[in-house]
């Protein structure tokens, strides 16, 4: 029988893996993908969801799974041909309800008696549901509307024209090209017998305006209240230069009976988003930034009393906006929430109280892991967790204790099978005297008396904390199983160390932040077990950046870069790029303006071309608008033209990630056989 391609274009990697017991990048693929979706009213029973990956059809599917919250075995309570998500327990407890398919089902608890609840033309997403008090189904979610005539309806004459016409910024985002449709935060009402539901209210008719927010919103960017007449959204309403100069994202509050919308965050012009209300209805939160144009802010709490309006800023009143920023809440009752909070080079859970006298912090999950999505059940919290070497699976944790007890075994068998990576927190002192706390990843069955070569890890974001991520792509347990130790620095702009940390790499991309890379590289290569005559050096979107740039600086050090999705040209990537207010926020604005003439100067990998003399693999996807692909080409065609060793590997149809299975298999080859190349 003929292998498949992609088995044949994987045969260096393969042989390469062959003799080890060790991650591979086929085995990453292997890999269930863990997420939990939400816990029974009682507490008693959770649902999580787990992706597997076909190789052959290049495709995911996702089926959901119900386990106890004390353990056991788990059953599996979806098998349609696509993918289950978004699962919510309804009828108090006695019914699941969840996404298929671009419409919504609902089932008894065993998986049995599946019943279509929706019906509604053109299909919908990101469907949030509610029991009302009245024994009906409150449904939230989103539809596309289309409010314009496309190219090809104005010139219906011309049927094969294939153009588009843009009059003002914002033609497109991320990967996607800006059409005639809009998505509406719609709602809808089950009755208590279930009947199908067709009809529905837009409750944003009319409006040239999406919700959620592009392109990372999804459904907590709306809620409704627990008495069921009132739905609180997050929007930009904004359009051209000023969409794409802010992030003043705003809420809306409807009153459901008379349609009425009132904007709840005035005054307010950073990312208002994540609304919740507390229990009984009396307060909303939500997450905020306060800076406008700064999407890497400060994520502070915000309280508000919906019977007075009163607003309570919980870092600003606990005066701890210099030390932490949130990335996730929950309520457990009408005082008490539970935020997810970027720690120190890990994600962890806290439980914050408002007492008469205060406000109470107390941190319940603890160790060198991430604790990302949660959910509340009774003296526990159900919370997927992954470190450097473990995918996610899904964790109780005692709210009291702290201690965490494994709940689902998705990978256990594939883990047991293989040698894993000692990973080893290191502090690092920086040129300015700093403590830079770095991740050394080591080889399994690593031999001290041996050398080794050795990868500096350069982060994207450029403010995203490294943290104990697991990557499908950067996987630092696969790079360490293909004999490399990987040094991954928490430098300069990131969160979890403070606000002036993080904040340091604005205006200053060249400058601390890529000091930063060199003292940890410079550190860890004191010890006798790094070859320091095969270095490499190797990021992502900012972290592609820091490779072009630290190959115009690096003196030598490294012998070998990659750099995936990276910034080469500042002063194009201004004019190519879609969401201004970061160019503004971290490069001071356009480069023609006199101002920020310095930070352009200084700090544009372009300027460096002459100093590079390392061979260079460059990697870009086409439909990459953040960092367009030119971005790529121009780095590798100017690496050509100093007669380097280098090469270009496009994606045509990839974003600034890599999302399908066959070309994340070709990314892995390409990546491993490159390093091999020059540094093995």
């Amino acid at each position: 029988m003929k292998k498949p391609i992609w088995a044949a274009m994987l045969l260096v990697t393969t042989v390469a893996f062959a003799q080890q017991n060790v991650m591979t990048p086929q085995k990453l693929w292997d890999l269930g993908r863990v997420g939990l979706e939400t816990v029974s009213p009682d507490g008693k029973t959770f649902i999580y969801g787990v992706t597997r990956y076909d190789i052959d059809e290049n495709r995911g599917q996702r089926d959901l799974y119900s386990l106890s919250t004390s353990g056991g075995d788990p059953k599996q309570i979806t098998s349609m041909a696509g993918s289950e998500y978004g699962a919510h327990y309804l009828k108090g407890g006695n019914k699941i309800g969840f996404s298929y398919g671009g419409q919504y089902y609902i089932m008894n608890t065993d998986g049995s008696d599946v019943q279509q609840l929706t019906n509604i033309e053109g299909g919908i997403g990101g469907i949030n549901a509610y029991d009302l008090p009245n024994g009906e189904i409150g449904l939230l979610f989103t539809k596309d509307f289309k409010m314009g005539m496309t190219t090809n309806e104005l010139y219906p004459q011309l049927p094969k024209a294939e153009v588009a016409i843009y009059d003002d910024l914002m033609y497109r985002h991320w990967d996607s090209w800006s059409d005639v449709s809009y998505n509406h935060v719609c709602y809808a009402k089950a009755n208590s017998n279930l009947d199908v539901v067709t009809e529905f209210k837009d409750l944003m008719k009319g409006e040239r305006f999406n919700s959620p927010v592009n392109p990372f919103g999804g459904s907590e960017s709306y809620t409704l209240s627990p008495d069921g007449k009132t739905v609180v959204y997050e929007a930009k309403k904004l359009t051209g230069k000023d969409w794409a100069t802010s992030t003043n994202s705003e809420l809306y509050m409807v009153d459901l009976e008379s349609g009425k919308a009132e904007i709840l965050t005035k005054g307010m012009s950073g990312y208002d988003k994540e609304p919740k209300f507390s229990p009984d209805g009396s307060k909303l939160a939500w997450m905020s930034m306060k800076t406008p144009g700064y999407e890497s802010d400060v994520n502070d709490i915000i309280f508000m009393n919906m019977k007075t309006g009163e607003k309570t800023h919980l870092l600003v009143v606990t005066k701890r906006y210099d030390e932490m920023t949130f990335q996730s809440f929950a309520w457990q009752d009408n005082n008490t929430i539970f935020a997810g909070v970027p720690t120190n080079g890990s994600n962890q859970v806290y439980k914050i109280t408002q007492t008469s006298s205060g406000v109470d912090y107390k941190k319940v999950t603890r160790g060198d892991h991430n604790y990302n999505h949660f959910e509340l059940a009774g003296k526990n919290l159900i919370v997927d967790r992954q470190d450097m070497n473990n995918a996610t699976e899904t964790y109780s944790v005692s709210i009291k204790k702290g201690t965490a007890k494994q709940l689902t075994h998705v990978n256990d068998d594939l883990y047991s099978s293989i040698a894993k990576s000692k990973v080893e927190k290191r502090m690092v002192k920086t040129s300015d005297g700093k403590d830079m706390l770095t991740w050394v990843i080591y080889p399994p069955n690593f031999d001290p008396t041996k050398k080794y070569p050795t990868l500096l890890y350069c982060q994207g974001g450029p403010q995203s904390q490294v943290s104990q991520f697991y990557s499908f792509r950067w996987n630092f347990q696969l790079m360490a199983a293909n004999g490399y130790i990987v040094v991954a620095p928490n430098r300069r702009g990131l969160p979890g160390f403070g606000r002036q940390w993080n904040e340091d790499i604005s205006g200053d991309w060249g400058g601390q932040p890529m000091r930063d890379y060199l003292a940890a590289i410079d550190d860890v290569s004191k010890e006798e077990y790094v070859d320091t005559d095969k270095l490499g050096c190797i990021g992502a979107s900012y972290g592609g950046y820091s490779v072009y740039y630290l190959a115009g600086i690096h003196e030598k050090r490294f012998k070998s870069f990659i750099s995936h999705c990276g910034l080469f040209d500042l002063e194009n990537w201004y004019l190519t790029t879609e969401e201004l207010f970061f160019a503004n926020q971290d490069l001071g604005g356009p480069y023609w303006e006199e101002k920020n003439r310095e930070t352009y100067n200084k700090f544009d990998p372009k300027d460096l071309v002459q100093n590079w003399d390392t061979p260079m693999l460059v990697i870009h996807g086409g439909n990459d608008f953040r960092v367009p692909e030119a971005q790529g080409m121009a780095a590798f065609q100017a690496a050509k033209l100093k007669g380097l060793d280098a090469r270009f590997l496009y994606f045509p149809n990839e974003g600034h990630w890599i999302l399908s299975p066959q070309n994340g298999l070709i990314w892995h080859d390409q990546f491993f056989n490159w390093l091999e190349t020059y540094l093995k």
